[in-house]
């Protein structure tokens, strides 16, 4: 009796683990997987990745008085190592100074013609003023010459003591011009002294401010700080060899690390919804359990395109709150945007959104032992979850992939009739093909391709009379149209 009970218990089990493998062979190895409707906080986010840098900082700038002598670019020969911490004073880089050579030396040739030009208008001045004062000095020999004659011939004729008056007036004329001529000649050669005395002084000017700038191409540091390279218009840090040009010539920057920020962009469909002021939680690649907030204090009102990218994006400046010794310029950041925050709402996994026709979203909910179908309401959305509006309660079971039991029709909302987007019409599977409905009442179809009618069939499968009488036709007036070549209408009579 035992042995007997031990076999048939045996035959159980058998039975059962074969029923279990069974099933799982016909169901295969499918697990259905649910999410719950939640109510909370919700957070739209705008995640981004930018990078740290010092919201305010010193620059450290090439000699910007060079654009003065028609110099527009400078090759930078040597600069310190990145990250270098330098005092006041301490040396940055040293610039190229082979052009400027080159633009003293021909100041210096200037300033030689210069002043060969002021010395050889000195000399010639002098020499005029000279000449005419010695005329001036003979002419008044020669009026008291004439007025000795003067005196000496009034026991002369009368033509004669005439004679003499007109001479000595003649000669007193001539002194008195020529006395304004001196004046207006010394006049002349003072402002053309001038003149030249300005043109040496402004070349001598520019020579000395040359001379003074060639000691400008060894740039130091204006106060105490961390070097921060430049980056240039590729958006690579400058190095030696790089060029610099006179209207930009930033080299390096200290920063000042107390106030920090992060340059991040956002892409041209999202910015929109980025507004000064909205909290963003920030995280750094360098040190992934710090955890950072801080704020956007500016969007750009223009977009740009990044290198290597055709989107446009538009910069957005994040200011850091508080202080951290440990943050560093150039650090990758990883921003998160909080561009709204909804309280108690319902919001769900985005994998539980499923579309139909691009009209109906639904999602897949468990009720009971049966899948339904369940149009929804979305509302807003982020990077994971969705708001839901309408159709679902808290708590709700859904599925978050295709369930083995995939339910009837969708049940519809009241509240999205008329909001939903009407499918657009779909064309003929067979192209060109029309149905026309004659006067008669009667339905064919019309083919574009061939031309050809086809006539409406009965039940009965047999053509109608309507259709024969119709074919018929057809077939008379194409053999009437189309003659063969070989046989003409009167050797058929014969």
């Amino acid at each position: 009796m035992k042995r007997n009970l031990m076999i048939a218990g045996g035959l159980v089990v058998v039975f059962v683990i074969g029923f279990v493998i069974y099933k799982s062979n016909t169901k295969g190895d499918v697990v259905d997987i649910f999410a719950t409707v939640q109510r909370g906080t919700f957070k739209v986010e705008i995640e981004t990745t930018g990078e740290l840098e010092a919201k305010n900082s010193v620059k450290i700038q090439a000699p910007t008085q060079l654009r003065e002598y028609r110099v527009n670019n400078l090759t930078i020969q040597s600069i310190v190592n990145e990250g270098t911490v330098v005092e006041r004073g301490d040396w940055i880089a040293t610039l190229d100074r082979s052009e400027f050579q080159g633009r003293i030396k021909d100041k210096e040739i200037e300033l030689e013609k210069a002043q060969a030009n002021f010395v050889q208008t000195q000399l010639d001045t002098t020499l005029q003023l000279r000449q005419s004062r010695d005329e001036l000095i003979n002419m008044r020999y020669d009026v008291d010459e004439k007025k000795i004659i003067l005196e000496q011939s009034k026991f002369e004729p009368p033509a004669t003591i005439k004679q003499n008056e007109i001479n000595l007036e003649k000669s007193q004329r001539a002194l008195e011009q020529a006395l304004e001529n001196y004046k207006i000649r010394k006049r002349q050669n003072i402002e053309k002294m001038r003149t030249v005395n300005a043109e040496l002084r402004k070349v001598q000017n520019e020579y000395n401010g040359m001379m003074t700038l060639n000691s400008a191409f060894n740039i130091v540091a204006p106060e105490p700080g961390m070097v921060i390279y430049r980056k240039g218009w590729d958006n690579k840090p400058i190095k030696a060899g790089s060029q610099i040009s006179t209207w930009d010539p930033v080299v390096a920057t200290l920063p000042d690390l107390t106030t920090m920020m992060s340059k991040t962009y956002v892409n041209e469909v999202d910015v929109r919804k980025v507004k000064p002021g909205q909290k963003v939680d920030i995280g750094l690649d360098a040190y992934p359990d710090k955890k950072l907030s801080g704020q956007v204090i500016n969007v750009a009102n223009v977009g740009e395109q990044r290198p290597n990218s055709d989107a446009k994006v538009f910069q957005v400046d994040v200011q850091i709150a508080g202080t951290d010794p440990s943050l560093r310029p150039a650090m990758t950041t990883s921003n998160k945007i909080i561009t709204m925050v909804l309280d108690s709402v319902l919001f769900i996994p985005l994998e539980c959104l499923h579309s139909l026709a691009d009209s109906i979203t639904y999602v897949y909910k468990r009720e009971g032992i049966n899948t339904v179908k369940q149009e929804i309401m979305l509302g807003e959305t982020n990077a994971n979850d969705a708001v839901i509006l309408a159709g679902l309660a808290e708590n709700d079971r859904l599925f978050l992939s295709l369930p083995s039991s995939k339910g009837g029709d969708v049940r519809l909302l009241p509240e999205m009739d008329g909001k939903r987007k009407k499918s657009e019409p779909k064309q003929d599977e067979i192209p060109g093909e029309q149905m026309i409905t004659l006067p008669n009442g009667q339905v064919i179809k019309v083919s574009a391709t061939g031309g050809q009618f086809q006539a409406p069939v009965p039940q009965n499968g047999q053509p109608g009379q309507e259709g024969k009488r119709r074919e018929g036709q057809r077939r008379e007036g194409s053999q009437q149209e189309k003659p063969t070549p070989s046989t003409s209408p009167n050797r058929e009579k014969q």
